[in-house]
């Protein structure tokens, strides 16, 4: 499998050589369209200018004076009437020049061979160093005709300060790579953290933070990695904990069913004893038997794809069935119950929010003073519902409070009631699921209010 850094290498060298032959196209392309003609009408002005005082003077060393302009940095090529030829500067690489374009010169013609020459793509004219690649002027000397044909010596052109120019591009574009590379490195590196830091996660490892102190994108994905890892690390702590709780709630009742059953062997008993050590198992398989039901209900609450089977129904209605459920017990306790209840149509999930009423209910009646009271109220208004549930129970102190939601979490003041710790947990994320929210006032020997608030969607 390739690395990340060898790719970002192999795409910048593809990019830079890519780059290259697209500018390159595009110069050759503006070369012929537009430089061409302009570097060919500027030549033909030199040649002229040449020639000039050629035929202006009558005593004049011809010869002499072309090699002379030969010198300075130009090829040519000197033809009379008669087709005696004669070179001056740099020589010709190839003399490819037809007697028909030299005739036209001696005729009086201008002969434009650097814009008319053939267009190629990857050789310009400005570098065919070819006979046919220059410009043609006429001109007399000593009454005869003669035909100049000129073009720049290239290899004059390219003085010092195109070397340097060279370098200087060289080393630019050897520095550019250099650069990007070792940019790369440093992109590439905190990635590199990043893999191995998901690779002890797979382990369940969960001590490696990153440090990676970047303010860009890679540092803001190693800030949000950084606290994934620390709620990975305290879901995996809540999971060993539930493990932990969920095999001592289940072992506790199958030991005590065990113990009676093995009592219950005994023919020596007494039938009161018989009958209370049934009722001991009976009350535990029915501890089992709610602890179950509420594992399942909780399991499937945390199941991501959970969601309300939203519908309309009357939500006051619902709360006088709990109520008239539970009757008997309030009867059996003698507590009094007072409930101030609306009209409301609420749309949401009828099956699951009866599961918060009768959790919260029962425990307003678990919890409870005897003689105790308990007040329900339900009230709507534009932006929700608001359901209080209110006790004069026992009531619960503040690190109770904060923790009242915890599973199997269950304060000091109720351990010696029957209950799983999951009741409240089961509230919180029904709650939750219908987008509301659920506070607890308490004061401990003073009795517990809980608020929930139910937002229209």
């Amino acid at each position: 499998m390739k690395s990340l850094y060898s790719k970002f290498l192999l795409v910048t060298i593809l990019t830079m050589i890519a780059s290259s032959l697209i500018a390159f196209l595009l110069t050759n392309t503006y070369y012929h369209q537009v430089t061409k003609p302009k570097n060919d009408a500027k030549n033909v002005t030199i040649a002229k200018s040449i020639v000039k005082p050629i035929s202006e003077s009558t005593s004049f060393k011809l010869k002499q004076y072309l090699q002379t302009m030969g010198n300075v940095g130009y090829q040519i090529y000197l033809v009379d009437e008669d087709y005696k030829e004669s070179f001056f500067g740099g020589k010709y690489r190839l003399k490819n020049l037809s007697h028909k374009q030299v005739d036209q010169v001696l005729n009086g013609e201008v002969y434009h061979g650097m814009r008319n020459l053939p267009q190629e793509t990857f050789v310009t004219g400005f570098f065919a160093n070819e006979l046919s690649n220059t410009v043609g002027v006429p001109f007399h000397y000593q009454g005869k005709a003669y035909a100049l044909f000129l073009r720049p010596d290239i290899k004059l052109l390219f003085s010092e300060v195109h070397t340097i120019m060279g370098g200087w591009f060289l080393f630019m574009v050897i520095i550019s790579l250099i650069a990007m590379l070792f940019f790369a490195k440093l992109l590439i590196k905190p990635i590199t953290e990043l893999t191995f830091a998901t690779g002890r996660i797979a382990d369940e490892r969960f001590d490696t933070p990153l440090s990676i102190e970047r303010r860009d994108e890679i540092g803001q994905l190693a800030a949000s990695f950084n606290t994934m890892m620390q709620r990975l690390e305290e879901n995996n702590q809540m999971r060993r904990e539930f493990i932990s709780n969920v095999s001592h709630d289940f072992q506790s009742p199958l030991l005590n069913i065990q113990g009676y059953a093995g009592l219950l062997e005994n023919k020596s008993l007494s039938p009161e004893d018989q009958q209370k050590y049934v009722e001991i198992i009976q009350s535990e398989t029915h501890r089992l038997s709610n602890l179950t039901r509420q594992l399942l209900l909780l399991t499937s609450l945390d199941q991501t794809s959970q969601r309300a089977k939203r519908e309309n129904y009357l939500l006051d209605q619902q709360l006088k069935r709990v109520i008239q459920k539970y009757r008997w017990l309030l009867d059996e306790r003698q507590i009094n119950l007072s409930m101030a209840l609306e009209p409301v149509s609420y749309r949401g999930d009828e099956s699951l929010l009866e599961n918060v009423w009768e959790n919260l209910l029962t425990n307003a009646i678990k919890y409870n003073q005897p003689s105790g009271e308990i007040e329900i109220s339900l009230a709507s208004s534009e932006k929700g519902t608001t359901i209080m549930i209110k006790d004069t129970g026992i009531g619960m102190d503040t690190q109770t409070i904060k923790k009242a939601f915890d599973r199997f979490y269950r304060g000091n003041e109720s351990r010696g009631k029957d209950g799983t710790g999951l009741g409240l947990s089961i509230v919180e994320k029904i709650v939750h699921l219908h987008s509301g929210q659920i506070e607890i006032e308490s004061k401990l020997a003073k009795g517990t209010a809980f608020t929930i608030f139910l937002p229209h969607l």
